[in-house]
């Protein structure tokens, strides 16, 4: 668990929300795999991070719109009109926010170099901690050999898993009526099919490795939805996981220390409600 009291407080009205909230003010937090534009997106708990989680700076890692769904049928509900307009409303009031589009948003590589809103477009990002690291920061599909090479797989792979996630929200409507807690096929899957494994396995040395080859300390990425936080052979590999099944984001303190935090509030039909905490890595 991460010590308390050493970041500011702030009072907040945003959002309607009561004055007098104090909240912790975190230094950098870093989010991807949100695919608004889908329903398996968990738009309302990451609204609810949000407004509990003010930041400095906001990383938008990729795959935060998902072009690919979107362009085979529209789906655009309230609650996903409202995490852009809050993430513009945080650009709007001083905090400084960079998105690193992804596969499924790559649309919007069309304007790295442009401003929206007050939201920066770039291809990657370096991201000096407080205590001096030095963080690349990518969505990570360029070190995918199927995005790479054989993309009609990774469309085929991305209707496969839109399928598991429908079946899922079938099978835990029924694990609820049992009253048993929320269990992910996808990631269920993941973890047992060998091949996942070896290709996850991969995808983190290959990112460490250009990492250590371009002289910095760590990378920050997604992709995979996998939160994951360890040193592969002395660089720092940092996944913030996705906001579709794990809800998890990478947040960085005041004074440097790296957390990946999994937001339990708000999951549908999982019994937790409060946020849980796992992975710090001190500076």
């Amino acid at each position: 668990m991460a010590a308390r009291g050493t970041e500011p407080l702030v009072e907040d009205d945003d959002d309607g929300e009561p004055l007098g909230v104090r909240r912790q003010r975190l230094r950098t937090v870093f989010i991807s795999d949100v695919h608004l534009g889908t329903p398996g997106c968990q738009a309302k708990a990451l609204l609810a991070f949000l407004k509990a989680h003010p930041s400095e700076r906001l990383y938008l890692v990729g795959d935060i719109i998902d072009g690919w769904q979107l362009r085979r049928r529209w789906y655009w509900p309230q609650s996903h009109n409202d995490v852009v307009q809050k993430i513009l409303r945080r650009a709007r009031k001083g905090c400084r926010v960079v998105f690193v589009p992804g596969n499924h948003d790559e649309f919007v590589r069309h304007f790295v170099g442009h401003q929206f809103g007050g939201v920066e477009v770039v291809d990657e990002a370096v991201h000096v901690t407080a205590d001096g690291r030095r963080l690349w920061v990518t969505h990570g599909d360029l070190y995918d050999g199927v995005i790479q090479y054989a993309k009609w797989l990774a469309y085929l792979g991305d209707t496969a898993y839109e399928l598991a996630l429908r079946l899922n929200r079938h099978l835990n409507s029924l694990r609820a009526r049992l009253g048993l807690p929320y269990w992910s096929l996808s990631q269920y899957l993941k973890h047992r099919v060998k091949s996942a494994v070896g290709f996850i396995t991969r995808y983190e040395e290959a990112l460490a490795a250009e990492t250590r080859r371009r002289g910095l300390d760590g990378v920050v990425c997604g992709h995979i939805h996998r939160p994951e936080m360890r040193t592969i052979d002395g660089v720092l590999y940092c996944n913030d996981g996705d906001w579709v099944e794990s809800l998890s984001a990478l947040v960085e303190h005041s004074d440097g220390r790296l957390e990946i935090i999994h937001w339990a509030h708000g999951r549908l039909l999982e019994p937790a409600d409060t946020p849980t905490r796992a992975g710090v890595f001190p500076g």
